[in-house]
């Protein structure tokens, strides 16, 4: 399963940012063609885009498009222009339902042979922020080359105007919404990502937001500014204090198990087999960050 702990959006139009998304340090970037860029300079955001998507992924940054939708579907000169064997992915806004990602899905395959690319390297990683498209989440989640969905809670964006919610910093209002997409993601065995923190400048209170969102098991969120990406990195990152609990307590029931024990008490809990493949689940996560 693809994990991404911070998802950085960088503007279409703004080609001297890309230079410096390798300092970023997030796991991966959407290069953005859709909402911030403005409809004048699209088609040289594009050009722009398609440009700069090799040298990224050289620097190890995973990468992904922000394609349009229109009243005909989603962007195909978008599409076109900017998929690569270099690219991650297209990161879909305002998905409707399930029958757009196959349909997307189809084209994709086309595009892909004509280039000389595998079928099926390019994946998709629908927002949903329309009703329609939360209502169908496990749906969505489902589809060819989905590796993730979205559970956003933005202040003033398209999933509060959709369900028709009051911001509050809490999130008490989208807490359903954004466990019904965790629990969508888990059973299609996708990443949950949550987001968008608004506030960008608010560490605090993206701290406070984000910790929420990784109890609630989201993976990782779309971020808006580069100041966001350490922190999410860390709050979505096991801390040095787990991998040392989570290490004693697989040792302490490895050793009891020798003895033919297979229930102890570790640190005041009770332990069995459950919680040592949860704990060798968090340890095995935290390995690979450090590759």
């Amino acid at each position: 399963m693809n994990r991404y702990r911070s998802l950085l959006f960088v503007p279409g139009n703004k080609p001297l940012w890309f230079k410096k998304v390798p300092g970023y340090e997030t796991d991966a970037v959407i290069l953005d063609l859709e909402d911030s860029v403005p409809p004048e300079v699209k088609e040289q955001a594009r050009l722009d885009v398609a440009n700069a998507i090799s040298e990224i992924a050289s620097s190890g940054t995973k990468v992904f498009v922000r394609i349009n939708k229109g009243l005909q579907g989603f962007d195909l000169e978008d599409v076109k222009a900017t998929l690569s064997v270099d690219l991650e992915g297209f990161v879909l806004p305002k998905v409707e339902g399930p029958e757009e990602i196959e349909e997307l899905s189809k084209k994709l395959a086309e595009i892909e042979s004509a280039k000389g690319i595998q079928e099926g390297t390019v994946k998709l990683l629908p927002i949903l922020e329309t009703a329609r498209s939360m209502y169908f989440a496990y749906e969505i989640a489902i589809c060819s080359r989905v590796i993730g969905i979205t559970g956003l809670s933005a202040k003033n964006g398209d999933v509060e105007r959709a369900l028709g919610t009051q911001w509050t910093a809490d999130g008490l209002e989208t807490l359903y919404m954004r466990s019904k997409v965790v629990m969508a993601a888990r059973a299609a065995n996708v990443t949950p990502i949550g987001g968008l923190w608004q506030d960008v400048h608010n560490l605090e209170g993206l701290k406070k937001s984000s910790s929420f969102n990784r109890q609630l098991g989201f993976d990782g969120e779309l971020l808006l500014h580069p100041s966001n990406v350490s922190i999410v990195n860390a709050i979505y990152s096991p801390t040095e204090e787990e991998i040392a609990f989570y290490e004693g307590m697989v040792q302490a029931f490895r050793n009891a198990e020798e003895q033919g024990i297979s229930a102890i008490m570790y640190e005041g809990d009770h332990i069995d087999y459950a919680h040592v493949k949860t704990a060798e689940t968090i340890l095995s996560y935290a390995k690979s960050l450090n590759r």
